[in-house]
């Protein structure tokens, strides 16, 4: 059986907007995250995608739009020798009282589901607290990046004893070496 990885999305794959990315033009990737992608699928890793896409509730995009982005992400990953095995989201917004979105934890509850695997054994690398969190709420093994996000987030770590352990890389990338070398 292979290992699976869940990924966050903004911040961690492709570059975050505080304006949200809106569009396939505006998914821009991080320098080396798409490889990392292929050579964690190369070491035996799943890897899965897990994001929040609150811009739909908020009508800055459609689902159709959303699916051209996940489809041009998808794309660029086979063109490095990789494949995203899925791409599970959060359509809601902040205030909607759902389920799935993060920091909650029921996108990395069907992802478990769906995939046949214990929690414990999943690594989640995420930029923000609430992928830290969703994590941690199901045992699984979180790992932070200091891109998008992440720079903010490694301050707030600080004060928070709960997720003081958890690694800390550069990027994606970094990330992927580390966890290809376990």
């Amino acid at each position: 059986m292979s290992k699976l990885i869940v990924l966050d999305r903004d911040g961690v794959i492709n570059e975050d907007s505080a304006a949200y990315v809106k569009s396939p033009e505006e998914f821009i990737p991080i320098p080396g995250s798409l490889a990392a992608i292929a050579k964690l699928n190369v070491a035996g890793y799943t890897v899965v995608v897990a994001t929040n896409q609150s811009g739909i509730a908020r009508g800055y995009f459609s689902e159709q739009t959303l699916i051209a982005m996940h489809h041009k992400l998808e794309m660029l990953v086979v063109q490095q020798g990789g494949k995203i095995n899925g791409i599970y989201y959060c359509p809601h917004g902040p205030d909607d009282q759902c389920e799935c979105r993060k920091p909650k934890s029921g996108l990395l509850m069907k992802i478990i589901s769906d995939y046949s695997v214990c929690a414990q054994d999943v690594y989640v690398i995420g930029d923000s607290m609430r992928d830290l969190q969703m994590a941690t709420s199901l045992n699984a093994k979180p790992i932070l990046v200091k891109t998008g996000n992440g720079n903010k987030t490694l301050q707030a770590l600080g004060a928070t004893q709960q997720l003081k352990n958890v690694p800390v890389y550069d990027d994606l990338a970094h990330a992927a070496n580390a966890l290809i070398l376990l």
